[in-house]
């Protein structure tokens, strides 16, 4: 079921399982959520899903920022949108402009080893890095790694829905 579980697709869900058409889903990006279980409980038990998505250090304080600020850092995408707009960032102040046709050659530069690990809520630091001259490695919220021409290597988390729970198979 390909959609986003607060804008429709539950409703569709709902009406599968209601008329008996499906009794088990596969989710996709946004449908993975709390939101899943919380209208359907044990309903979807034996369905699974996958969505992008990091585990460590950085993730962990990413959702922590985010529940400060009253925002669920767990969204679809949200992570990803983050380390998005900080990688614009951190590539203008590397490149010193503000210019697309310049920066986009920092991004790899600032996305990737060699240099200091950046976590979320560590873009002040990075800057003081980078206006000094040094090189920063950053990780972000959802392990950012890029590879050539300037793609996300990509981070998944696998789930399934037992007992009424979604419970985290694996990161690939």
């Amino acid at each position: 079921m390909a959609g986003y579980v607060d804008q429709g697709g539950s409703g569709i869900v709902r009406g599968a399982l209601d008329s008996g058409a499906f009794e088990t889903f596969v989710f996709p990006d946004g449908m993975v959520s709390q939101a899943l279980v919380d209208n359907f409980g044990p309903e979807i038990d034996g369905s699974f899903g996958q969505n992008p998505a990091a585990e460590g250090e950085g993730r962990d304080k990413f959702v922590e920022m985010a529940k400060a600020a009253n925002f669920d850092g767990t969204g679809a995408f949200s992570a990803e949108s983050y380390d998005a707009a900080a990688l614009i960032l951190l590539s203008m102040a590397a490149a010193k402009s503000s210019d697309p046709a310049v920066y986009k050659d920092q991004v790899m530069n600032v996305a990737n080893a060699p240099g200091e690990k950046i976590l979320p809520g560590e873009l002040g630091k990075a800057l003081e890095i980078l206006s000094g001259g040094g090189d920063i490695d950053y990780v972000g919220a959802s392990a950012v790694e890029m590879v050539e021409p300037g793609e996300s290597a990509g981070v998944y988390r696998e789930v399934a829905f037992e007992d009424g729970a979604m419970t985290v198979v694996g990161y690939r």
